[in-house]
């Protein structure tokens, strides 16, 4: 039955159909499908740099140039993707802290206490180990990269350790990322913006009062988002905010109720299909083309609305983000020359010590020992179903730092501090590459609880 609602793009025996489209739909289906394409895009960007590093670095750095009457941009290809394509996603990351905010796990305050307490201690001691490190030195500004958490590469590492994990570790895991993601977004807003121009600060108010307006007077369709999305966008960049933040806040705006409940879905479409079988039997043929088209568009409408916006937008634009996006960021930010002369740089270096150490000992640290904390304290429970070295596993997976991590990286340090970055991006990816190995290992060994 299910056949019969699948798009006809889809179907079909031919070469193409059936060995391209369906295979790649299949494989989009894996829970670690997107992990592995970001794998698959950072080691794509390692072999290009490290065989031919002069076409890597200039063809990232490839300017785009847009000059407009009222308004000109001119930037790299390298910046296009990362604040601009980047923008998609944090629209998704703001999708997903809403939905779970209002319909997830933090919405029950007792079963969100876990992972949002282990998520803070996940955030405050890395930037505190990396601080120590380098307090007062040219890498002091990098405290905020060993925070991230890079949710598509530790659940598609959990998803690789099988059938033994508890559902309830995969959302302990999930509601600490996006916690995670919150405490990112807050640190990428206050501490990593340019100089604030204060007159475009008034005009993103306007762009969330718009958007805020629309929503309460009941505009649901995504192109009136998408049109105020641009414009915030626009304001954000002009005033020195990280102009990505448009996609988080749009994200938080879009409305999180679908018009109709499952009754009202199935009392409305049964009308139309009555009202559609009567039109059909009427002699004009005009009055009867008329009729029919006007009850199929509201039968499109009524489904349309069984989903809620923000159903609608993770989607459409989740795939994106996963298979799109992010690969690119990785293509375009992890291409990394390695040489013994860099290796024996990052082993020298502070900031790639700090971000291994915070990513890798400190998120270990910060979220098993706030979960204990907790714990003991009474704010908040352990399923019955996790045993502590779960928790412990979770908690190095927590230390798979890829996407975000880069990202802060990028707007700690200069253009001109290039040494600086690069030994950072190798803590990272020694950190992350180690806390996934770990994490896998721990998560193995782990029995399950029944």
């Amino acid at each position: 039955m299910a056949d019969l609602f699948r798009p006809r793009w889809r179907e079909g025996n031919d070469p193409f159909r059936r060995i391209v489209v369906q295979t790649t739909l299949r494989f989009m289906e894996v829970e670690a499908a997107g992990g592995i394409v970001l794998v698959f895009a950072a080691a794509v960007a390692l072999i290009w740099a490290n065989l031919d590093f002069g076409s890597y670095d200039s063809f990232w750095h490839t300017h785009i140039k847009l000059d407009l009457a009222i308004w000109s941009f001119d930037q790299s290809l390298q910046h296009v993707v990362n604040d601009v394509m980047m923008v998609v996603f944090f629209l998704v990351v703001g999708a997903e802290i809403k939905r779970e905010f209002t319909h997830g796990e933090l919405r029950n305050p007792r079963q969100a206490a876990l992972p949002i307490v282990a998520a803070l201690g996940g955030m405050v001691v890395p930037a505190a180990l990396y601080a120590a490190l380098n307090a007062g030195g040219e890498g002091s500004s990098g405290w905020g990269i060993p925070v991230a958490t890079d949710i598509a590469f530790a659940l598609g590492v959990l998803a690789l350790v099988g059938r033994g994990v508890p559902v309830q570790l995969k959302v302990f895991l999930l509601t600490l990322a996006v916690a995670d993601d919150v405490g990112g977004i807050l640190i990428i807003a206050i501490f990593y913006s340019d100089s604030i121009q204060i007159e475009w600060i008034l005009g993103m108010i306007g762009a969330i009062a718009f958007l805020l307006l629309l929503k309460r007077a009941g505009f649901r369709h995504s192109g009136i988002h998408a049109i105020g999305g641009v414009f915030l966008w626009l304001t954000l960049w002009e005033a020195g905010v990280h102009a990505t933040l448009a996609g988080v806040i749009l994200g938080l705006i879009v409305p999180a109720d679908a018009l109709y409940d499952d009754k009202g879905i199935t009392r409305r479409i049964d009308y139309l299909l009555q009202r559609l079988r009567y039109v059909q039997e009427d002699p004009d043929p005009a009055v009867r083309e008329h009729d029919s088209h006007e009850a199929l568009r509201n039968v499109e409408h009524v489904a349309r609305e069984g989903l809620s916006p923000l159903e609608r937008l993770e989607e459409n634009m989740a795939p994106i983000s996963a298979f799109v996006v992010v690969p690119i960021f990785a293509l375009a930010n992890a291409g990394i020359h390695i040489t013994g002369d860099s290796i024996d740089a990052a082993l020298s270096s502070n900031i790639a010590w700090g971000i291994f150490i915070g990513l890798l000992l400190g998120k270990f640290v910060g979220i098993v020992g706030a979960s204990a904390l907790a714990i003991r304290l009474g704010i908040a429970f352990k399923p019955e179903q996790l045993r502590w070295s779960h928790l412990g596993g979770a908690a190095l997976l927590a230390g798979i730092g890829f996407t975000v991590a880069i990202f802060i990286a990028n707007l700690s340090f200069a253009s001109g501090e290039s040494e600086l970055l690069e030994g950072a991006k190798i803590g990272i990816f020694a950190a992350s590459i180690v806390a996934a190995v770990l994490g896998f290992v721990m998560l193995r060994w782990v029995r399950p609880r029944y």
